[in-house]
Formats: C-alpha cells, structure tokens, sequence
C-alpha cells in the first residue's frame, strides 16, 4: 500500500460530487436533492425520520453510514471476508434484503488514520439490497476484495427507503440476520463502542 492510499475497496463507487444529508434538520418534503449519489452520516440523531411501529417511538440515533445511489447499483466487497447470513427484514421501515459479511483483519485506529489495531473479527450489515442479492452469495461463501456481492433495492423492496445501502459494523456477533440500525438517544454511549464508524471501512467520506 502507497503512502496515503485508503487500504479498503470502495463498497459503492462514488463520482467526485455527492451530497452529504444532514437529517438532524425537519425535512423538507420539497426539496429535491441535487446529486444522484449521496451520504447519510454516523451517530446522527434524526428526530421524526423513523416512525414506523418498528422503531417504537423512541429509536432515532442512526448508528450505521448510508449510501444513496440509483437502483441496481452494484455492492462490493470491501476486503476479503465471508457470508455470515442473508435474508429479508421486512417490517416496514427495516432493512428489507440483508447480507451480513465476517472480516477477520486490521481495521485504522480511527477515521482517516494510518494507524491500524491488532487484528479481529468483526461483522458488516449490508441493508436495503435487491431481492436479486439474496441469489448472488450464499451462507459460510467466502469472497474476495472488489468482488460483487449484491446491488442496491428499489423503494418497494427495501423497507420503504430512498434507494441506499446501509452500512453497520459491529463488533458482536449478531445473533440474527439483522442489527438495530438506529438507537435511543439514551443508548448511544453504548451503541458506538459496539458499532463502530463505517468510515473506518468505507473512508473519510465526509
């Protein structure tokens, strides 16, 4: 690795522009965002945004990163690893297609740094895929850097959402085919140490 590459493939391909959300402000239900591709941040608290029964009133702190993109984009495997679990969360509002990934390897210290910990064994939620997805891997495969492992979900698929792929690390095993992708307020202390910062995989994206 060069000095000053990002050592991670990109797990969506951004142009040069993109905007950046930030969901802490009401929505605007008039606003039309003005690039195709786009970044929804880590540990934000968005009041108002989740009010499905899934979230019970209460989850609103977002502890994964999102990326928007156009429909059928494709998903890549941002280093070697292999297919924990797939399947559908289909609450609305949830995940819909999922895909969670195990990594064994060294991850930066923090974001942008080049500095890396020991290495350990950690897990990547893949939400609000295609359908398609569930066919393109299978359970216990193993897959390499760069390689397509699933594409971005219509809104009618996907929970509900913009198209976009959320994207979680977590530190435990998850025990289902899932994770709480938002938290209280209350939890976040918590949560961020279990769920660390995307960014450490996807890049200084913001």
């Amino acid at each position: 690795m060069s000095e000053g590459e990002f050592p991670f493939h990109p797990i969506v391909q951004l142009p040069e522009e993109y905007w950046v959300f930030d969901f802490t402000k009401p929505n605007n239900t008039d606003w039309k965002c003005p690039f195709e591709y786009q970044i929804g941040r880590y540990d934000e608290h968005r009041p108002g945004m989740y009010n499905t029964e899934l979230f019970g009133g209460e989850r609103d702190l977002h502890v994964g990163l999102d990326i928007g993109a156009p429909v059928s984009t494709p998903v890549y495997a941002f280093a070697d690893g292999k297919v924990f679990s797939k399947g559908i969360n289909p609450e609305a509002g949830s995940y819909g297609p999922t895909i969670i990934t195990e990594h064994e390897l060294q991850l930066p210290n923090s974001v942008g740094s080049r500095d890396f910990s020991p290495a350990q064994k950690f897990w990547v939620l893949h939400g609000h895929l295609s359908t398609e997805s569930l066919d393109m891997v299978e359970v216990g495969e193993s897959f390499t850097v760069g390689q397509v492992i699933a594409t971005i979900g219509h809104e009618y698929e996907n929970g509900g959402w913009p198209p976009h792929i959320h994207i979680q690390l977590s530190l435990r095993q998850p025990e289902v085919n899932d994770l709480p992708g938002v938290v209280k307020l209350a939890d976040r202390e918590v949560a961020l140490k279990l769920y660390p910062d995307p960014r450490l995989i996807v890049g200084p994206v913001y």
